[in-house]
């Protein structure tokens, strides 16, 4: 029955990991801002991502799916004179998840009284550590100088991501975009 119980415990917690392999997202816009006005849009510079004074390889992978994103909602690259400027910034921090559990200790107070009282109660502890991502795409109008819509992922970065780093850049992306209700005006 206690191996049982503990067995059950641990694939809770490995299912409950399991879920959290999908980032969260939250996005938020500026309610005043007139979205059917952009038309354009350019990069930041320098971006968040470019801290070193280059160009990195995240940076050049997030520019290229941003690009597509926004091209497929309507928006053109402009140079010079773009409606909307976009930033962003990405992140890993290292995590650690601590979680406690119920559990039935042994048959009785360490073996005597096992008859009169059962087994006692106490926990089981599990240590997660983990590494943390977190990719910033903020939305700023260019004439007013103003954020006016931004979207964050958070998740875990698995070996897979890391293993394929692009790829996983890239879905984060069209996660963010999910959340990005507007389109360019005329398109």
């Amino acid at each position: 029955m206690k191996s049982l119980v503990r067995l059950l415990l641990l694939s809770a917690v490995v299912f409950l990991g399991a879920c959290a392999s999908t980032p969260t997202i939250k996005s938020d816009y500026d309610h005043s801002a007139n979205f059917a006005s952009y038309r354009t849009f350019a990069f930041y510079d320098p971006l968040g991502t470019d801290s070193s004074g280059y160009s990195s390889l995240v940076t050049q992978t997030l520019k290229s799916a941003v690009r597509q994103e926004l091209e497929s909602r309507g928006y053109s690259y402009s140079e010079t004179g773009a409606d909307l400027l976009v930033n962003f910034n990405a992140k890993l921090q290292e995590q650690t998840r601590v979680t406690q559990f119920p559990s039935m200790m042994g048959p009785g107070y360490y073996g005597y009284r096992g008859g009169y009282y059962g087994g006692w109660y106490g926990y089981e502890t599990y240590v997660d550590q983990y590494t943390e991502g977190t990719l910033n795409i903020d939305i700023v109008d260019a004439h007013r100088k103003q954020l006016v819509w931004e979207g964050v992922a958070v998740g875990r970065v698995t070996r897979k991501h890391e293993a394929n780093r692009d790829a996983a850049l890239r879905a984060a992306v069209t996660e963010i975009f999910t959340r990005y209700p507007f389109r360019a005006s005329g398109s």
